[in-house]
């Protein structure tokens, strides 16, 4: 036991995270009790947010606030909204002044922003004294923050200036003063801009660290690159899950009961859609009675048009993401991917058109599904280029329900066209 406590404690607390995540309920609490009480705060914070709530319900209130106690301030505000109110009442209240000001400065900032994502420990100077002042400066440090590759230049009143990165302050003669070594070009991040563009900016410029400002220019915080990191990582977990309808932090070994219950919503939207689907095969119930080789061609028709639509709406929603696409450029996003749905209509409308006559013996089958697929994959392009934004418009997630709505979009266009157009060409006398 004590081996396998130690060789527990060994690894690093997103390793013991990702541990205790792949274990089942019962394997994780008994693991959970061999972490060292001393990075027990460490391994929270890794944990996705089920997770953790499932290890904090069983540990008493003195044993997380002592476990949170050393964290930073910034870790602390990511995590003490996780807690019971009652343990967030007494871990407050055993803070001293400082610490409470900087998690509750932290915590005024939406998690989404640069506010929520940045810390406070960071080293400042001023851009009058020498590179010998501030290398004494930084030996009575003792330490310095972790990611720490340049130094934040601010003046009297605290206004951001520029950065000194540190190589400079160690090669640099002792008596250059630091307003000849500013680097000014190092832009500051707002802070209430988005944590998504953050992350864009830190993968643009490749930064290690940035400032971040308020409306006055006063020099917050920073944010490092391990945060921003999670911020990428958490945005590909949410994308993927979310096509599923699953949270991103869903823990895989959560009660049978809760996970049945929240994917019994996403079923149910997904019967709605399904009925709406049926429900329009049914208006054509006695042309497909006469003609049955419309029954075995039409999943053809909407299988095509659904992986076109989800090629075109995962592109629309990446480079949405990115920036890369707004109400400037829709209009030539739009005319570009209908005109690649229409170009693929015709390619595959004429390979199912031919494989279809053959089949069947009915070169008017083959022209139905033909045209049919062609009005599908148009449609599909259109779809998939501005639900996004119709979406967005009515603050839903695209990843979330983009997926659903486009197949049912394609499901119900194929159905109409290819069961519409031959009621009016094959039954005609």
């Amino acid at each position: 036991m004590q081996q396998a406590g130690r060789m527990l404690n060994s690894l690093y607390p997103s390793e013991i995270a990702d541990l205790l995540e792949s274990l089942p309920l019962r394997e994780r609490k008994f693991v959970w009790e061999m972490v060292d009480p001393d990075i027990e705060g460490e391994v929270l914070i890794e944990l996705g947010e089920e997770v953790r709530d499932s290890v904090i319900q069983e540990m008493e209130a003195e044993e997380v606030i002592a476990a949170v106690e050393h964290l930073d301030a910034d870790d602390m505000a990511d995590l003490i909204l996780s807690l019971p109110e009652a343990v967030i009442r007494e871990t407050l209240a055993s803070m001293d002044k400082q610490r409470l000001q900087q998690v509750e400065a932290v915590l005024s900032y939406p998690e989404d922003t640069a506010g929520g994502l940045m810390e406070l420990n960071m080293v400042t100077i001023r851009p009058n004294v020498t590179v010998d002042v501030v290398l004494r400066y930084l030996r009575r440090l003792g330490e310095l923050p972790s990611h720490t590759d340049r130094l934040f230049v601010v003046d009297r009143f605290g206004r951001y200036l520029g950065t000194v990165p540190l190589d400079k302050v160690l090669t640099r003669p002792d008596d250059t003063l630091i307003v000849d070594i500013i680097d000014a070009r190092v832009e500051p991040v707002s802070v209430n801009m988005p944590e998504a563009e953050v992350a864009r900016l830190f993968q643009d410029r490749d930064l290690i660290s940035a400032p971040v400002v308020d409306e006055y220019a006063r020099l917050l915080g920073r944010i490092t690159i391990d945060d921003v990191v999670d911020v990428i990582v958490e945005a590909a977990d949410k994308t993927v899950m979310s096509s599923a309808g699953l949270a991103e932090d869903e823990d895989i070994f959560a009660p049978i009961v809760r996970s049945t219950r929240r994917r019994s919503i996403w079923l149910g939207a997904n019967l709605f859609t399904a009925f709406l689907a049926a429900w329009v095969i049914g208006l054509f119930e006695a042309t497909i009675q006469q003609i049955v080789a419309l029954a075995v061609l039409m999943p053809v028709v909407t299988s095509m048009g659904g992986v076109a639509g989800t090629q075109t709406l995962t592109l629309v929603i990446r480079a949405e993401a990115l920036g890369q696409v707004g109400r400037s450029n829709i209009r030539s996003l739009l005319i570009k991917e209908s005109a690649i749905g229409l170009l693929n209509g015709l390619l595959w409308a004429l390979v199912v058109a031919v494989v279809a006559t053959l089949w069947f013996k009915d070169i008017k089958i083959g022209a139905v599904i033909a045209v049919a697929l062609i009005i599908n994959l148009l449609f599909a392009a259109v779809a998939g280029v501005t639900l996004p934004f119709i979406l967005r418009k009515m603050q839903i997630d695209p990843a979330l329900a983009g997926g659903v709505i486009l197949t049912t979009v394609t499901d119900v266009i194929g159905f109409m066209a290819f069961l519409g157009i031959a009621t009016l060409t094959l039954l005609q006398p």
